[in-house]
């Protein structure tokens, strides 16, 4: 992935769901990580936790109003378990993420995983791709571009 010299500017909201703890906060781990090794700076990542991944939204929601950050990203883990609740969360997580991304003018980067059973979720957080630091990479990325488009906005 190509170098991000200006990474270092964005202030980044990170908002995280607690349920499946182990495998959601390895990936929160592995964002922050990532975020940092394309030049963010620690001191402006600032995390929010929600229960579960349906609260997501009205947390990223939250953050956008306020105007601090440039970037937002949402992370989660969704199993299917013995029903179709999964897939309803999941669709309406995304729903949600992409208006507030859309109504806000600010980049929301979707980072909730949707896995059929505990091996895909794992696979996902731990496999070979790295999620995580794709998830940092399009994060700042899309702040980048964000201000680039503002400027262009400005100019007009």
């Amino acid at each position: 992935m190509p170098s991000l010299p200006e990474a270092s500017r964005y202030r980044v909201a990170i908002v995280a769901a607690s349920f499946n703890p182990v495998l959601v906060d390895a990936l929160l781990g592995q964002t922050q990580e990532g975020l940092i090794r394309h030049g963010a700076d620690q001191d402006k990542i600032t995390v929010y936790r929600v229960p579960g991944s349906n609260e997501i939204p009205w947390a990223v929601q939250t953050a956008a109003d306020s105007g601090e950050f440039d970037v937002i990203i949402a992370l989660g883990l969704l199993k299917k378990g013995a029903t179709a609740h999964y897939h309803i969360v999941a669709q309406s997580v995304s729903d949600a993420l992409q208006m507030v991304s859309l109504n806000s003018g600010l980049p929301v980067i979707n980072g909730v995983i949707v896995a059929e059973n505990d091996e895909q979720a794992h696979e996902r957080v731990h496999g070979e791709i790295d999620r995580a630091g794709e998830f940092a990479y399009t994060a700042l990325s899309m702040a980048a571009l964000r201000q680039q488009m503002g400027a262009l906005y400005e100019n007009s």
